[in-house]
């Protein structure tokens, strides 16, 4: 056999055999088990206690009252009170504007005089219509001169009393010469000078009251489940839940309190919800934490006080599954799954008022597939190594004692 033959055939035979030698000298591997991952878990230990549920909302103080200040007579402005001004304030009964008063004064004047002429002429009447009367009875006079005597003492009555309604509207006519505050309160604008010429029934100023302030708040319908609110016509009465209100302002976070006084009486047809209107009574004399009193215009935030749970237990929002399930954590470790009654769910937190019990531990932490009897880890020591630590409690020595 030539060399051009035999060494292609040498060099596949120490070929094959390099490979079979390194087959036989490769290390062996040993099949394992995989090892199994044990979730680690954060819990809660459930602690049942009253709980109070609140709505939160939000709306803007507005005035109880607000009116505007229209002068009943025209005339010149002769004087003005320093409170009518945008921001003023003003007492009850307090004079505001003072129209020029010389006209009224004229007018009553000649009311006077009228109506003194007038019961002068209805006096001489009177004494006529007698005086026809006994000449009648004497058969003196005629039946056409008595009626013509009754008839002018009628006519003289009534001059008298048209002259009384005279003089009563000049003096009203003079008294409302001085426009006066009808409540006490606070100037929004005003419109007038002094010496402006103001016509009757032109309003001059936009003022409201301060005897108490009313907050308009939307509460969503689900969310009246939680309020005693009666709502039907007249159900709160005026004694309803309380209310926290909160804002920030003058730089400082503010606390006012009121009270629910009133439902309004349709459903919002944009939003779907219901109005409640909470009031602070004399909003200037409440002060915030910060000294500051309850302004008309504030936008705050508020919560309602609403029922209240003899045994509730509040969890963050994470640990309800399903909308109504909880998973608990047993002694060995393993997870259970429990159907639970959901008092309320809020963005954070949930409030559930039953099926769980005081020491269980409720699963928080988030879980892509839990299984029913699933082994997790507990983030932190165990209750029984939290109880362990806290160590038997000794009997007191007697003989030290």
């Amino acid at each position: 056999m030539s060399r051009r033959v035999l060494l292609p055939i040498l060099v596949v035979a120490a070929g094959v055999g390099l490979a079979m030698l390194i087959f036989a000298t490769r290390p062996r591997v040993e099949a394992q088990a995989p090892e199994a991952v044990v979730p680690l878990v954060r819990v809660l230990d459930v602690v049942r206690n009253p709980v109070t549920l609140t709505v939160h909302t939000h709306g803007t103080v507005e005035p109880r009252t607000e009116s505007a200040l229209v002068p009943e007579v025209s005339g010149p402005v002769v004087w003005m009170s320093p409170n009518l001004v945008s921001g003023g304030y003003f007492e009850a009964g307090e004079p505001l504007l003072r129209i020029n008063p010389i006209d009224f004064e004229v007018a009553l004047e000649r009311a006077r005089a009228d109506l003194a002429r007038a019961e002068s002429e209805a006096g001489r009447a009177e004494k006529e219509r007698e005086r026809q009367r006994t000449l009648a009875e004497q058969g003196v006079a005629s039946a056409a001169r008595l009626d013509d005597a009754e008839n002018a003492a009628k006519v003289g009555h009534a001059v008298v009393r048209q002259a009384q309604a005279a003089l009563r509207k000049a003096e009203l006519d003079l008294a409302r010469a001085e426009l006066r505050a009808p409540y006490r309160g606070r100037v929004r604008d005003e419109g007038v000078d002094l010496g402006q010429f103001v016509a009757r029934g032109n309003p001059i100023a936009t003022i409201y009251a301060v005897d108490y302030a009313e907050i308009r708040l939307p509460i969503a319908d689900e969310e009246l489940a939680h309020l005693d609110l009666g709502l039907r016509p007249g159900g709160v009465n005026g004694s309803g839940p309380e209310v926290v209100l909160r804002a920030r302002f003058a730089g400082r976070d503010q606390t006012w309190r009121g009270r629910v006084v009133r439902t309004e009486g349709e459903i919002d047809p944009q939003s779907r919800m219901v109005r409640v209107v909470a009031r602070v009574d004399d909003p200037l004399a409440e002060r915030g934490e910060g000294g500051v009193p309850l302004e008309v215009g504030l936008f705050v935030d508020a919560e309602i006080q609403g029922r209240t749970l003899d045994a509730g237990v509040t969890l963050p929002r994470e640990a309800l599954r399903d909308g109504r399930r909880v998973l608990l954590v047993d002694d060995e470790s393993r997870l259970r799954f429990r159907e639970v009654e959901v008092a309320r769910l809020a963005r954070d937190e949930v409030v559930i008022s039953g099926g769980l019990r005081d020491g269980e531990r409720v699963c928080i932490s988030p879980l892509a597939t839990p299984v029913e009897g699933m082994r997790v880890r507990v983030a932190g020591p165990t209750r029984a190594e939290r109880e362990g630590a806290k160590g038997p409690t000794e009997p007191p020595d007697e003989a030290g004692s």
